[in-house]
């Protein structure tokens, strides 16, 4: 038997039923009859459809692979860039010896690891307020009172994935384009782009290796104008590890104080770090600079817990607000779980308590032998650190050496190629930071790996001869 069947479009519709969309490309259906099979009775069923030809690709307009300005102004960070190539070498079998990235080598302390791994156990795996948990903030609080002289509410702290992302959201919250960002050189590496994501202007402020790396103060007050917003000083500094003394930054306060529309972001993250006679001294503690400051600092540097992603800003409530506004659609709250391990390191005592110094007493130990060799080498410029974990040396009398096999040393960029091929020892060449005359070295490194670093250098610079009188 033989049927023919029709399909019709239904024109029902409520408001729960909504019409139905015809399919892209196709026509109406067509059916024929059709057949069931192990019946007697056989039908047969054929459908046909027309489908509509796809366009040739040939007339297919390309996608378009732009990105935006802002992405397209940013240079990649090479330090990042360097560690990651060592550690390609080191996969491919080249025991490469990594100097590169700014990473303590020590474990977390055990009772911060404890409190991370209790609060996963305790079901503490909930999202946090976005500004932090109020415990954590409370003893963020406490520590600034105790340590740095400084008087904050909960409110005007903002906990955050990292001290990085506080001061990204710092200068987007501050910064307007046009804008200018004063940067002391040499600086991290990320200070300009993160100036350039704000569309703001870097103007970057050279110091000189006699002088410690440390700013100028008039050489500031005449690079300051009407556009100028913000100024970031970072003490302990990395990539120099100089310590700004009080009596400086007194200097520094008093100019900035002249200009009421300019700020200031002190980056403090390596403030335990630091080397007797040294001391620390927060911006904010100065007279007038408390308004007009905001302070970053975080976990990762002085307890070891740069996997754990936890920094924290503190500054009066407007400022936090704003900085709170761009977390609140980006990241949203830190982790449960590092905030956690963040309270358990703020109570382990003043500075980090025992913890923290024995860290501290490592690094100063491996500076000494660092600074000491490095000091037997012909026409090598060594300012002391003070604090952080980083030498910055000034190796500008090798430039223009010939290298049999490897070519002319002609900036940083080119020395640290060489070192990396020659001595297998991965360094960050300095025009990543501002200055292409020196290259820095991480001594987060045990004293033993330092010390074969040292001697594959040194075995390396034999092939150089300082091409300049020194």
């Amino acid at each position: 038997m033989e049927a023919s069947l029709s399909l019709r479009r239904s024109s029902f519709s409520s408001p729960f039923h909504a019409p139905r969309r015809s399919l892209p490309h196709l026509d109406a259906p067509k059916f024929l009859p059709f057949s069931k099979s192990r019946s007697s009775k056989r039908c047969h069923l054929s459908v046909q459809m027309s489908v509509k030809s796809e366009p040739s690709a040939d007339l297919m307009a390309p996608v378009d692979p732009s990105v935006s300005p802002r992405v397209s102004s940013l240079r990649p960070s090479k330090t990042m860039a360097i560690t990651d190539q060592a550690t390609a070498l080191r996969q491919a079998g080249v025991p490469v010896i990594g100097l590169a990235a700014g990473e303590p080598d020590f474990d977390t302390p055990a009772v911060i690891a404890e409190a991370g791994i209790n609060a996963i156990k305790q079901g503490y795996t909930r999202y946090t307020p976005n500004a932090g948990t109020l415990e954590l903030r409370k003893a963020i609080c406490h520590k600034l009172e105790e340590e740095n002289g400084l008087s904050y509410s909960p409110d005007q702290i903002l906990v955050s994935n990292g001290a990085k992302q506080c001061i990204m959201q710092a200068v987007l919250a501050v910064c307007s384009p046009g804008d200018e960002v004063l940067i002391p050189a040499p600086y991290w590496v990320s200070y300009p782009e993160m100036a350039r994501l704000a569309d703001a202007t870097p103007v970057i402020l050279p110091t000189n290796i006699s002088d410690n790396f440390l700013l100028n103060p008039e050489f500031l007050a005449s690079k300051i104008n009407e556009k100028s917003r913000l100024l970031i000083l970072c003490s302990p500094s990395n990539p120099t590890g100089s310590v700004y003394p009080k009596k400086l930054l007194e200097e520094i306060a008093d100019i900035v104080r002249k200009h009421p529309r300019l700020l200031v972001l002190s980056d403090e993250i390596y403030e335990h770090i630091i080397y007797a006679p040294a001391k620390h001294t927060s911006f904010a503690s100065l007279p007038g600079m408390w308004e007009r400051t905001l302070t970053v600092n975080g976990f990762s540097k002085a307890f070891a817990m740069t996997g754990w992603r936890l920094g924290y800003l503190a500054c009066p409530k407007h400022f936090v607000s704003a900085c709170g506004k761009i977390q609140s659609q980006s990241t949203s709250g830190a982790s449960s779980i590092s905030q956690k391990a963040g309270l358990a390191a703020l109570g382990l005592g003043y500075a980090g308590g025992e913890a923290v110094s024995v860290m501290v007493k490592a690094f100063q130990e491996r500076r000494d032998f660092l600074v000491k060799s490095f000091r037997e080498l012909e026409g090598v410029k060594i300012s002391e650190p003070q604090g952080a974990f980083y030498l910055f040396i000034d190796f500008s009398s090798y430039y223009g050496s010939e290298v049999e096999g490897f070519g002319t040393i002609k900036d940083s960029e080119s020395l640290c190629r060489f070192l990396l091929d020659k001595a297998q020892v991965a360094l960050v060449p300095g025009d990543a930071f501002g200055d292409d005359k020196c290259i820095r070295i991480s001594y987060a490194a045990s004293l033993s790996t330092l010390q074969d670093a040292m001697k594959k250098i040194k075995e390396a610079m034999v092939l150089l001869r300082p091409p300049v009188a020194v």
